[in-house]
C-alpha cells in the first residue's frame, strides 16, 4: 500500500487538548468549585478586580479573554473574502441561518424551557433568575463560531479557503450586529442591557482583537512571509491560547462556586436548549445546502459555524454586562461545557451522510 493511499485512509484527529477539551472543561469546573469554596477570601478579591466602579469588566479576565481573541484573528485572512463571491450560495445559506434563525431560535428555545417549562411547571428558576439565564443563552448564540470552525472543517474535509471566508465575513457581520441584535432579543427576554457597556464590549472585545489582528497579519507576511509567519508565528500562541482559555473557565467557575453548589441542577436543565439549538442549527443549514445543490466541503464547514458559538466572546460580553457570578455568565459556560463532544457527534453526522448528500446535488 502506497503511503499516499495509507494517509487518504487514516482518520482524521483533533490534537491531544482539543480531543480532550470536555475533560479539560470538567476538571476547570471542579479545581475552580474547590477554590472557590476554599479560598472565598481570594475569590471574592479576584471578582473584584474591575476597570471602575460597578464597570463588570474583571481585569483578570479581561486580559485572558484578549489571550484568546487576537490568536484567532490572526488567523483570518479576510484577503480571500472576495473570492467566496463566485459561488456565494452557501455562504447566503449561512448567514441566513447564522443571523436570522439562529439568535431567534435561542431566544424562543430559551422561553420555551427556561422561562416556561423550567420554571413555571417545575418552579425551579426565580423570574429575575431566569431572565438572566435566557439572557446568557441569547449571547451565546448571537455570535457564529470564530476558532473551532477551523478545527471542524478539517474533520469534515470541508474547503479550507471557502471557511476562511466564511469566517471573515460573519466576523465582519458580527461587528455591527452583534450588539443591536443582543439588545433586542436580550430587551424582549425582560432584561434591561445598558448600551453604552454593550457597544462598549464589541468594540473592547470584537474591533480591537480584530483590528490588531488582521494589521499584524499584515504587517509581518509583508515584512517575514507567509511561510514564517503560519510557521513559526502563528505556533507561539499555541499555548498562549490553551492556558488562557482554561485559566479563564477555572475562575468563572471559581466566581460561580456558590451558584452551582446551590443550583446544581441549572446546569444539566440548561444544556437542553443549548443542545436542541446546536442539532436544529446544523441540521437546518445542511439541508438547505443540499437543496440549493451546494457542494458538501462547503456545506459541512456552513453547518458547523451556524451550530457553533464563538463562545470566547460569549463569555467576556456576559461578564461585563452582568458579572463573573451571574446567572448569565452561568449559562454561557454551560455551553461551553457541552459544545465540543456535540460538534464532534455533528461532524460525524456530516461525514457519514455524504453519500446521501451528494446523490440529490448531483441528481
Amino acid at each position: 500500500m502506497s503511503a499516499a493511499h495509507r494517509s487518504a485512509d487514516t482518520p482524521k484527529r483533533l490534537d491531544f487538548f482539543e480531543r480532550y477539551l470536555t475533560l479539560w472543561v470538567f476538571l476547570c469546573m471542579m479545581v475552580g468549585m474547590a477554590f472557590g469554596k476554599l479560598m472565598p477570601g481570594a475569590t471574592a478579591a479576584l471578582s473584584a478586580l474591575e476597570f471602575g466602579k460597578a464597570s463588570h469588566v474583571n481585569i483578570p479576565i479581561a486580559v485572558l479573554i484578549w489571550l484568546m481573541i487576537y490568536p484567532m484573528m490572526l488567523k483570518i485572512d479576510f484577503g480571500g473574502v472576495t473570492a467566496v463571491f463566485s459561488r456565494p450560495t452557501g455562504l447566503f445559506v449561512t448567514l441566513f441561518v447564522n443571523w436570522l434563525v439562529k439568535p431567534f431560535s435561542m431566544a424562543l428555545l430559551g422561553w420555551i424551557f427556561v422561562k416556561t417549562i423550567f420554571s413555571g411547571w417545575l418552579g425551579l428558576f426565580p423570574a429575575e433568575t431566569a431572565n438572566n439565564y435566557v439572557a446568557g443563552l441569547i449571547i451565546l448564540a448571537a455570535a457564529p463560531c470564530t476558532a473551532m470552525v477551523f478545527v471542524w472543517s478539517y474533520l469534515t474535509d470541508g474547503d479550507g479557503p471557502y471557511t476562511l471566508a466564511q469566517v471573515a465575513i460573519n466576523d465582519l457581520i458580527m461587528v455591527f450586529a452583534f450588539a443591536p441584535l443582543v439588545m433586542f432579543l436580550v430587551g424582549v427576554s425582560g432584561v434591561h442591557i445598558p448600551a453604552g457597556v454593550l457597544f462598549t464590549s464589541v468594540i473592547v472585545f470584537i474591533v480591537i482583537p480584530l483590528s490588531a489582528g488582521w494589521l499584524s497579519r499584515r504587517v509581518l507576511i509583508h515584512a517575514k512571509g507567509a511561510p514564517w509567519f503560519d510557521g513559526v508565528f502563528l505556533p507561539m500562541f499555541r499555548p498562549v491560547t490553551v492556558v488562557a482559555l482554561l485559566t479563564t473557565l477555572l475562575l468563572i467557575f471559581a466566581f460561580q462556586a456558590e451558584n452551582i453548589t446551590a443550583n446544581w441542577i441549572a446546569v444539566a436543565l440548561l444544556a437542553v436548549p443549548i443542545l436542541i439549538q446546536v442539532y436544529f442549527n446544523a441540521s437546518l443549514t445542511y439541508l438547505l445546502m443540499r437543496r440549493f445543490h451546494v457542494r458538501h466541503d462547503v456545506a459541512t464547514p456552513g453547518a458547523l459555524i451556524g451550530a457553533s458559538n464563538f463562545f470566547e466572546l460569549a463569555v467576556a460580553v456576559a461578564i461585563t454586562l452582568f458579572g463573573a457570578t451571574s446567572p448569565a455568565a452561568l449559562a454561557v459556560v454551560v455551553g461551553v461545557l457541552v459544545e465540543v463532544p456535540v460538534m464532534l457527534s455533528v461532524c460525524r453526522a456530516c461525514v457519514g451522510s455524504k453519500r446521501w448528500y451528494e446523490r440529490a446535488r448531483l441528481a
